[in-house]
C-alpha cells in the first residue's frame, strides 16, 4: 500500500463562503464555489491571491454547480437552485446570469454537461422528469424524459453521444436521447439510495455506482442482472468516481467514528486495499475533480471542497498513477522501489489476512500478476500489499482526541492497546481483533497492568465492552472507537456517583431511592438511550410524493398526550425514560442539559418488562360503548349524510 500521507499543493480556506458545491473548469484555471449569498472564482494557478465574487439574490441554496466541459464554451458554467437552473457567464475578470433555464416543478437534483455537444445540458429532478436543454433555445427543453420516481442523479455516457443514466433511490435506468418514451435498461443496482454515479472514461458500456448501503458496484448495463465487481466498505459512500488515468477510482466515504480521512484512491483491478489515502481535511469531502493536466507535466492535480470550508490541491505523481495501472509488470522496478520507501508500519502487512478479489473479465492480466507474485526476487517485497482494508480503515479513522483515552495500535499484530484514567480509576486493556473481523467476529478484551478498578467492576466492564463490540459485528460494523466510548462514559458515570457520594456526608446508607444505574437495563432498537441528542421521535408529518400527491402521518385521535398540552415534547427518549421513573419533572424533559441527560439515560423504567417508548408518552381514550356509538353515528352523518337522510326519513 502507498504511503497513507499527503503533501497537497495548497490549502486554501474560504471561510465566509459556505459553500455547497464545487466545480471545475475544463481548462484548470478556475474553480467556482457555490454559496447562498456569492459565487467565489478561485484563480487555481493563484489561489491565495484573492478571488471574485458574482453576488446572488436568493433565499436557495446551490444545490449543483458545473462548467462547460468544451473548450470554446469554457466560460459558461451552470448552477441549479432549487427549480431554476441559471447560467453564467464568466469572462474578463466579470460574471453575469446569461439566462435561465424554468421547467420543473420541485426541486433540481442534479445536472450534466453533454460530453460531445456544448450546447446540451440535462438536469433530473424530484418531479420525475429528466430534461435535455438546449441553450441556444431555452424556452422548454428539447427532450423529456419520464420516470416513476425521482432522479438523484443524472450523467452523460462518455463513449456515446446518446446515452445518458440517472438514479433513482437504489435503482439505475439507462437512456437513449433519440427514445425518450421509455428507458432503454433498467438495473436494481442497490437496496439503498445510490449517492454517486459515474461512467467509465474508455467503455460505454460499464458504469460504477456508490450507496448508502456500504457498497461501491461496478455494472456493464448489457448484463442488468449481476454486478461486474464490488467494493465492500464499512461506511456510506458519497461519490466515487473514476480517475482520468490508468485504472484507478476515487471514493469519498462518509465515516460513522469520525468524518476525516475519507478520501481514497483504489485500483479497480485489486479492491482489497486503497492504493492511496488522501489524509488533511477534518471534516467530510463534499467535491472532487481533476485538474486539467499542464503541458509537458506528468504529474495530475486532484482539487477537492470540504465541508471544513478549505480548498486542497492534492498532486498525484507518475508513482501513484503507476499503482492504478493494469499491467503491472510494467514499471516492475520502479514499484519496487517505491514500495521499499514506504514507512515500517505499511511494510510489513500480512496477505493472508484477507483474500483478493479478482475481476472474471480480466484473466490474462491476473495470470501476469499472479506470476509475478510467485517470483522470488520480488515476492518478499510484494507479499506486504495484504492488510485487511477494514481493520486498516479502522485505525485511521479512530478518534484520537476521546478525553482520558491513549490508544497505541499496531496493525501488523492485529491489535491495540487502551489506557484510560478518570478520576482514580486505571484501566488498560489488550484488545485483539480475529482475521475474520468485523464479519461477525468480536474482538477479545483482556485487562492488563497497570488497572486499578475491582474485580467486579472489571467483570460489569466487560460484560458492556463485548454487548457493544457483538451488536456491531452482528451488522459488520467495526466496533473498536464504540467500545472506547462505553468505556469512558462508564468510568466517568462512576467517578460521577463516588463524587456525589462523598460530597454529602449527611446522606443514608441505606437510601429509600436506588442509585442510578450505569447503563440501562434493556438493549433495544434505541441504543439503550445512550445518546440524548437524538431528538424524540415524530408523532406527525407530510412530504410531497414525485406523483404530486401530499403523504401524511399522524398518531390517532384517540391517543392523547400524558402531560398538559402546554407542555413541551421530551428532549429524547433518554429524558422520557427518567421522567417516567421520577426522577425529573415534566417541565424539565426538554430543558435539562445532555450532560446530565447522560445520567438519566440508564433510568428504570415504570416496570422491568415494560420499556419506554414513543407510545409511553400518549394514552388512549377510554370511552364507554354508548360514547363509541354516538360517536360512530355522529361521524357517519358527516361521512354520508345522504344515506343518513333517507334512513331518518324512513323511520319517521
Amino acid at each position: 500500500m502507498a504511503a497513507r500521507w499527503s503533501s497537497e499543493n495548497v490549502v486554501v480556506e474560504f471561510r465566509d463562503a459556505q459553500a455547497t458545491a464545487m466545480s471545475v473548469d475544463c481548462l484548470g484555471q478556475r474553480a467556482v464555489l457555490s454559496g447562498r449569498r456569492f459565487l467565489y472564482i478561485v484563480n487555481l494557478d493563484a489561489p491565495n491571491e484573492g478571488h471574485r465574487k458574482i453576488s446572488r439574490q436568493s433565499k436557495w441554496d446551490i444545490g449543483a454547480v458545473q462548467w462547460n466541459p468544451h473548450d470554446s464554451y469554457a466560460y459558461y458554467f451552470a448552477a441549479s437552485s432549487n427549480q431554476r437552473v441559471d447560467l453564467y457567464k464568466w469572462k474578463e475578470g466579470n460574471g453575469e446570469v446569461c439566462t435561465s433555464l424554468q421547467g420543473h416543478t420541485r426541486v433540481i437534483s442534479d445536472l450534466d454537461w453533454a460530453v460531445f455537444e456544448p450546447d446540451l445540458l440535462v438536469t433530473s429532478s424530484v418531479d420525475t422528469y429528466i430534461y435535455i436543454w438546449d441553450i441556444k433555445d431555452t424556452r422548454k427543453p428539447t427532450v423529456s424524459l419520464s420516470a416513476v420516481a425521482g432522479a438523484s442523479q443524472v450523467k452523460w455516457n462518455k463513449k456515446n453521444a446518446n446515452c445518458l443514466a440517472t438514479s433513482h433511490d437504489g435503482d439505475v435506468r439507462i437512456w437513449d436521447k433519440r427514445k425518450p418514451s421509455t428507458a432503454v435498461e433498467y438495473l436494481a443496482a442497490h437496496l439503498s439510495k445510490i449517492h454517486g454515479l459515474d461512467w467509465h472514461p474508455d467503455n460505454e458500456y460499464t458504469l460504477a455506482t456508490s450507496s448508502q448501503d456500504n457498497s461501491v458496484r461496478f455494472w456493464d448495463y448489457r448484463q442488468p442482472r449481476k454486478y461486474l465487481n464490488i467494493l465492500p466498505c464499512q461506511v456510506p459512500v458519497w461519490k466515487a468516481r473514476y480517475t482520468p488515468f490508468s485504472n484507478g477510482l476515487v471514493t469519498v466515504m462518509v465515516p460513522q467514528l469520525r468524518r476525516e480521512n475519507s478520501l481514497l484512491l483504489w485500483n479497480v483491478f485489486d479492491l482489497n486495499t486503497p492504493v492511496h489515502t488522501f489524509v488533511g481535511h477534518d471534516d467530510v469531502v463534499l467535491e472532487f475533480q481533476w485538474r486539467k493536466q499542464k503541458e509537458g507535466s506528468k504529474d495530475y492535480q486532484l482539487v477537492t471542497w470540504s465541508r471544513d470550508q478549505t480548498l486542497r490541491m492534492w498532486r498525484i505523481d507518475s508513482q501513484l498513477q503507476r499503482l492504478c495501472a493494469n499491467d503491472i509488470l510494467d514499471g516492475v522496478e520502479d514499484l519496487i522501489d517505491g514500495i521499499s520507501h514506504l514507512p515500517e508500519p505499511d511494510k510489513t502487512l500480512h496477505p493472508q489476512d484477507s483474500e483478493p478479489q479478482h475481476n472474471s473479465g480480466h484473466g490474462d492480466e491476473e495470470a501476469l500478476k499472479e506470476d509475478f507474485l510467485n517470483d522470488p526476487l520480488v515476492g518478499k517485497k510484494t507479499d506486504q500489499l495484504g492488510l485487511p482494508q477494514t481493520l486498516q480503515q479502522e485505525f485511521s479513522l479512530i478518534n484520537v482526541q476521546i478525553r482520558n483515552v491513549n490508544v497505541e495500535m499496531d496493525a501488523v499484530s492485529r491489535s491495540c492497546t487502551v489506557s484510560v484514567h478518570c478520576g482514580n480509576h486505571r484501566v488498560r486493556m489488550l484488545v485483539m481483533f480475529p482475521v475474520q473481523y468485523p464479519n461477525n467476529a468480536a474482538p477479545s478484551f483482556q485487562f492488563i497492568n497497570p488497572t486499578s478498578i475491582t474485580a467486579s467492576m472489571k467483570a460489569k466492564l466487560l460484560k458492556i465492552l463485548k454487548d457493544t463490540s457483538l451488536q456491531k459485528v452482528k451488522r459488520n460494523q467495526s466496533c473498536l472507537e464504540p467500545c472506547l466510548r462505553q468505556l469512558v462514559s462508564w468510568l466517568e458515570s462512576v467517578v460521577n456517583q463516588e463524587d456525589s457520594t462523598s460530597s454529602n456526608p449527611y446522606a443514608l446508607s441505606n437510601s429509600v431511592t436506588p442509585p442510578l444505574p450505569t447503563f440501562a437495563r434493556v438493549s433495544n432498537a434505541y441504543g439503550s438511550y445512550q445518546d440524548s441528542n437524538i431528538p424524540f421521535p415524530r408523532t406527525s408529518g407530510a412530504r410531497f410524493c414525485g406523483a404530486g400527491y401530499l403523504v401524511y402521518f399522524t398518531r390517532p385521535m384517540t391517543m392523547h398526550r400524558a402531560v398538559s398540552p402546554t407542555e413541551p415534547t421530551p428532549r429524547s427518549l433518554s429524558a422520557l425514560s427518567a421522567y417516567h421513573s421520577g426522577l425529573i419533572t415534566p417541565m424539565k424533559i426538554r430543558t435539562e442539559t445532555p450532560g446530565n441527560l447522560r445520567l438519566y439515560s440508564g433510568s428504570p423504567t415504570r416496570s422491568e418488562k415494560e420499556q419506554v417508548s414513543i407510545s409511553s408518552f400518549y394514552y388512549k381514550e377510554r370511552m364507554s360503548p354508548r360514547s363509541a356509538r354516538r360517536r360512530w353515528s355522529i361521524q357517519a352523518i358527516n361521512d354520508f349524510p345522504v344515506l343518513c337522510a333517507v334512513l331518518i326519513l324512513s323511520l319517521i
